[in-house]
C-alpha cells in the first residue's frame, strides 16, 4: 500500500511539473489517502503484535 502511495506521489509531482494541475491534485489526494490508510494499518498491526506477544 505504501508503494501505491509513493507511485501516486511521483505521478502528482511529474504532472505538477508538466502543468497538469487537475491530474496533479487528484493524484496527490489519492497518495495522501493511501498514506494515511497505510499508517492506520501499521498502527493496528503493531497493537495486535504487542497484544499477541503479551499473552
Amino acid at each position: 500500500m505504501l508503494g501505491w502511495a509513493l507511485a501516486f506521489l511521483i505521478i502528482a509531482i511529474i504532472a505538477g511539473v508538466l502543468g497538469f494541475g487537475g491530474i496533479a491534485g487528484a493524484a496527490s489526494s489519492i497518495a495522501q489517502i493511501l498514506f494515511f490508510v497505510f499508517l492506520v494499518a501499521m498502527v493496528i498491526g503493531l497493537i495486535m503484535g504487542l497484544a499477541r506477544r503479551t499473552r
